[in-house]
């Protein structure tokens, strides 16, 4: 008898997805998703003033000397001064946005409940922590996750592709006398390609970057980030849409991977790699057939390509754990 898990024989018929019970779609509170996407352009307006006056002052973007923090409380005495900060908070917003809409918009194709994007501020060096989307349904089948797992990050890179090409058309030389930052950026592969393609004079290490060019960045960064083959990232459910097997093999190797990366690159992959740990070996039970189709593998492959592009094992200089150790105990 035939394995009912793993047919030897197809129809259309038995190839239909499984009925799955949907609970009724609770009403959202809008006016929350509407707060904190206030708060997230307001956080990423001020942080984007300081970099604006960074950068008319030819001085590091991500120059520490000034007080970082201080940046807040002064903004929001001087609110005039936020209009310098709409470069950078337009730029990264519409690239989160556009990220998540993805999510979204293909959840509500499938019928599957989801939230509406969820912004997350932070008085960090960037003003957020990203966004997210709840899903709050079943998935109704390996088709549909993995299109729901890569519409995001494909649109999220379409849009941090655009405006990194303007980006870096609006970057200008950094002085030759200027100090070298407390950090500096790590560049991927997609930001020393765009590079070449607008034509620019001067090395990608030698340029003051615009906000705009900063938040094409952070987006690609973040595209990275999702697209990490693991746990219930979006690079892990285009894996399990593919191979559920394979799901929980992928996910031990991405966190093996992360942890010397974190040592020897950059301190935040060791937090990646716990939170992967915690909760990266567990994925949402999807229907094992029908299984995703030729088309789709191809765009696996463009999720592959798109990773290689974005990711870079240092995105930010001076900050592995290794070199945090030595500076706070010198000489150990």
């Amino acid at each position: 008898m035939s394995n009912p898990a793993s047919p030897t024989s197809s129809t259309a018929e038995y190839y239909q997805p499984l009925p799955l019970y949907v609970p009724p779609r609770a009403r959202q509170r809008t006016w929350i998703y509407v707060f904190f996407f206030c708060l997230t352009v307001l956080t990423t307006l001020i942080v984007g003033t300081r970099m604006e006056l960074n950068f008319q002052k030819n001085i590091p973007p991500l120059s520490l000397d000034d007080n970082f923090l201080s940046v807040f409380p002064w903004s929001l005495r001087h609110p005039g001064r936020l209009v310098l900060g709409i470069p950078f908070s337009f730029t990264l917003m519409l690239i989160l946005f556009a990220h998540e809409m993805g999510h979204y918009l293909y959840c509500r194709y499938y019928g599957v409940n989801a939230t509406l994007p969820f912004f997350v501020p932070f008085p960090s060096l960037f003003g957020t922590m990203g966004a997210f989307i709840r899903i709050k349904s079943p998935i109704p089948s390996r088709s549909a996750l993995f299109d729901i797992g890569i519409a995001g990050p494909i649109a999220g890179f379409v849009f941090a592709i655009l405006a990194l090409g303007v980006g870096l058309v609006l970057s200008k030389p950094m002085p030759a006398v200027v100090l070298a930052p407390d950090l500096d950026f790590g560049y991927p592969l997609i930001f020393k390609l765009v590079h070449r393609l607008v034509g620019a004079r001067t090395e990608l290490t030698k340029l003051n970057l615009s906000p705009v060019a900063i938040a094409a960045w952070v987006g690609m960064f973040a595209t990275a980030l999702n697209l990490l083959p693991g746990g219930q990232l979006d690079g892990g459910h285009i894996v399990f849409s593919i191979s559920p097997r394979l799901h929980r093999i992928i996910s031990t190797a991405t966190i093996a991977t992360l942890v010397p990366l974190g040592f020897y690159r950059w301190t935040g992959w060791l937090l990646w790699a716990v939170l992967l740990a915690i909760s990266g070996m567990r994925h949402p039970t999807v229907p094992s057939w029908p299984s995703i189709s030729g088309g789709r593998r191809w765009l696996a492959i463009f999720a592959i390509i798109m990773l290689v592009m974005s990711f870079t094992p240092t995105p930010l200089t001076h900050s592995s754990l290794r070199e945090v150790i030595e500076q706070l105990w010198p000489g150990k």
